[in-house]
């Protein structure tokens, strides 16, 4: 005897009636409640490339504590009515103490503030969105993480270099090119870097480039690999420039590339003349 299918129940039912984004009031997102911190990931700066959980908390929160890499424009989404806090930390430049920040998170979700730490790319690659969740852990201060769109991966797609390719690369490394104190990170072992994976991946490197480049052709890079400097990854202003290791020092010194910049090393950066798409056209369009 056959039975007919049955329909599988749901918890909820989504609109399929309401028009674009209106189809998402009645989502059943997660509650923002009074005494969390969210900490959210805004993207490399497209305003477009920002996750639906955190423009929910952009939505539903009392507070913003956003950093220096947040691209403005997407605090404009912000409720109305929230307050914004500015808590950006920026190479070279006086700077918020990272446990001052730490600490004014947890007094405001004591204050019983819904508060939402939104900090450029993904909290968690480079962002020290491990030490301040940490810190909330010890203080018992319950908290959310909200990935985002990291520099180093979708910034690369806007420059049409992807990150791994079968043809290219099986392997990637992500490394940061300076330490607390501002200087070429001295715990990095640049020795097994080197020769490491095909492809390097540097976030906050301008600054300390001939000096890393320098290290990495004394233990085996090729002098004549590529380097590329993609600065202000996704956005209108976006701009990309293209050395060599052994150049790479003194392109910098000439040219003073702008910062935030995502340095590549390795030939990922050879299919960007094949799919180099975010022109002149699509960069009218401040979304993304």
């Amino acid at each position: 005897m056959s039975h007919a299918p049955t329909k599988s129940a749901k918890p909820w039912e989504g609109d399929n009636h309401s028009p674009g984004f209106a189809r998402l009031d009645h989502e059943p997102f997660p509650q923002f409640e009074a005494g969390w911190v969210w900490l959210v990931g805004a993207g490399p700066g497209a305003p477009g490339l920002m996750s639906l959980l955190a423009y929910h908390a952009m939505q539903n929160c009392d507070v913003v504590v956003y950093d220096a890499l947040v691209n403005p424009d997407i605090l404009r989404w912000v409720r109305v009515g929230a307050e914004l806090e500015y808590a950006g930390k920026r190479g070279g430049k006086p700077s918020p103490v990272q446990r001052d920040i730490s600490e004014r998170l947890i007094d405001l979700a004591r204050a019983g503030k819904r508060v939402l730490r939104l900090k450029g790319g993904d909290p968690f690659m480079f962002g020290r969105g491990g030490e301040e969740s940490q810190t909330l852990a010890k203080a018992g201060v319950p908290f959310r993480i909200v990935p985002g769109i990291t520099a180093g991966v979708g910034g690369l797609a806007y420059a049409g270099i992807p990150a791994t390719h079968r043809d290219t690369n099986h392997a990637v490394i992500f490394l940061t090119g300076h330490d607390a104190t501002g200087r070429m990170p001295a715990n990095v072992n640049w020795a097994a870097i080197a020769t490491a994976a095909p492809v390097i991946v540097m976030y906050m490197a301008v600054k300390n480039l001939g000096e890393i480049a320098a290290v990495l052709q004394a233990n085996g890079r090729p002098a004549d690999d590529p380097v590329t400097i993609l600065s202000n990854a996704s956005m209108p202003s976006q701009q990309v420039a293209s050395t060599t290791l052994a150049g790479a020092g003194a392109y910098v010194a000439a040219n003073e590339p702008p910062t935030p910049a995502i340095v590549v090393v390795g030939h990922a950066s050879d299919w960007r003349s094949l799919l180099d798409w975010y022109g002149p056209s699509l960069r009218e369009n401040p979304i993304g």
